[in-house]
């Protein structure tokens, strides 16, 4: 089964997330003498070639943190444009197909915008139908309310990641063939 869930750390809703210490800022503590321990980064578990598609195939550094997964880059720029954090067109390099036209109709109607609480992106989950494709899932919410997105990313011949469609929770548009 192929079927992978991410973000299982999870901050309990309504806290805040850690501050910014910054020493050069006047009012705040110099930071800590640093202790020899081993950096906290996300490990590599041993996935099937076939299935890994998020793996990076350049050498890096031992002990250095892996990239963040393209379900992980796609549902953050996602949620930044359908909260009305970022305009439509800043996905456009992002997007293949129909997506694009997906995306700008379901941002029209702001549907992940909330008052006075910003949405973040509480669950991903993804699945590899092929090597090369991704379909995945994110749980969004916004104070009480949770809502659900669901994406799918393609690889192409470039080695990037691009979303070839997008789909909210309600009813589906009806498809018009160009």
């Amino acid at each position: 089964m192929n079927k992978v869930m991410t973000r299982t750390a999870q901050r309990r809703p309504g806290t805040r997330p850690p501050g910014r210490r910054d020493p050069r800022r006047p009012g705040t503590t110099p930071p800590r003498t640093p202790t020899p321990r081993t950096p906290a980064t996300r490990t590599a578990t041993p996935v099937p070639a076939d299935t890994a598609p998020d793996v990076p195939t350049g050498r890096t550094a031992p002990g250095a943190p892996l990239p963040p997964r393209p379900t992980d880059l796609f549902a953050d720029r996602l949620l930044a444009v359908l909260s009305g954090q970022r305009p439509v067109h800043w996905m456009l390099r992002h997007t293949a197909g129909r997506a694009y036209d997906e995306l700008a109709r379901l941002a029209e109607r702001g549907p992940l915008r909330a008052r006075g609480v910003r949405p973040v992106v509480r669950d991903i989950g993804y699945y590899v139908p092929r090597r090369g494709a991704i379909e995945a899932f994110a749980r969004i919410g916004a104070g009480d309310q949770l809502r659900a997105m669901a994406f799918r990313l393609e690889q192409g011949p470039d080695l990037r990641w691009r979303c070839t469609a997008v789909e909210l929770g309600g009813p589906r548009a009806p498809r018009t063939d160009d």
